[in-house]
């Protein structure tokens, strides 16, 4: 993951967020981890043919929130909705050591 340099292992269709989460990291969201608020959105760098399709909720809050060039290009998802199928590299500002 960027721009830490982390890597952490997920369980299959655990969602990116809740695997960087479980490894001791805070990801900066606005809502209760639902898709809400896209604060959660990454940029996947490789991999996201390695990742769940995007679901009609993502795609909703996406283009509620972000506007229509929000899911056009696929690079961009919600890392509370996206599930790990594989190795993926994403990039993420915010993401940082759960101190608390």
């Amino acid at each position: 993951m960027e721009p830490l340099g982390i890597e952490v292992d997920a369980p299959a269709n655990e969602t990116v967020m809740d695997a960087v989460v479980a490894h001791g990291f805070f990801w900066p969201v606005g809502c209760a981890k639902n898709g809400e608020c896209t604060n959660c959105a990454m940029e996947v760098l490789s991999g996201i043919g390695r990742l769940s399709a995007m679901g009609r909720y993502e795609r909703q809050n996406l283009l509620r929130q972000r506007g229509q060039r929000s899911v056009e290009d696929p690079r961009l998802r919600l890392a509370c909705q996206a599930r790990v199928q594989g190795d993926i590299v994403v990039y993420k500002s915010g993401v940082r050591p759960d101190t608390l």
